[in-house]
């Protein structure tokens, strides 16, 4: 059984030793099936827009005290997404400013291989989610640093994987 709420609050949030608050995100991807359900070496990520706006991203959230940043983005995944899947190793860390708050954030990247695409989600209705090619996720990315994983996991990627994106 799967919760439909979203986690809120800042009570457990993970702050670096510089003080700069540290969230964790993934990207969820799955490759492409025919009509007929066979799978594709094409690869899709899903995005999905933000909470206030319509700009894309990947799901990314508040690494808490009480979860590794692996479980944070499996959190992330299901709460802004609505998908579930197999984390794999982290793409990296980034330090970017906040264009909400203006302060100093660090964010941690994984992979997520998409396993399942639930129909309910906590965030369904605050979000929508678009799957779609690695060529379009990079050109509407509203996070520089976010296009930056999604380069490393292409690269990450073996080239019979990744050769007709």
């Amino acid at each position: 059984m799967v919760c439909l709420v979203s986690r809120s609050g800042r009570e457990l949030q993970r702050y670096n030793s510089a003080g700069g608050r540290q969230v964790v995100g993934c990207i969820p991807y799955r490759y492409k099936e025919d009509i007929e359900g066979n799978v594709s070496n094409k690869l899709e990520v899903l995005m999905v827009s933000s909470q206030k706006g319509q700009a894309l991203m990947f799901p990314k959230g508040g690494w808490e005290v009480d979860e590794s940043a692996e479980e944070a983005a499996c959190r992330e995944a299901l709460e802004e997404a609505g998908v579930t899947g197999t984390i794999e190793d982290g793409l990296g860390q980034w330090n970017f400013i906040s264009k909400r708050y203006g302060t100093y954030y660090e964010g941690h990247m994984f992979p997520l291989l998409v396993k399942e695409q639930l129909d309910l989600w906590p965030e369904k209705t605050l979000r929508r989610r678009i799957w779609m090619n690695v060529a379009e996720a990079r050109e509407v990315c509203h996070h520089w640093w976010m296009k930056e994983a999604l380069d490393i996991l292409v690269r990450r990627l073996t080239p019979q994987q990744y050769t007709n994106l």
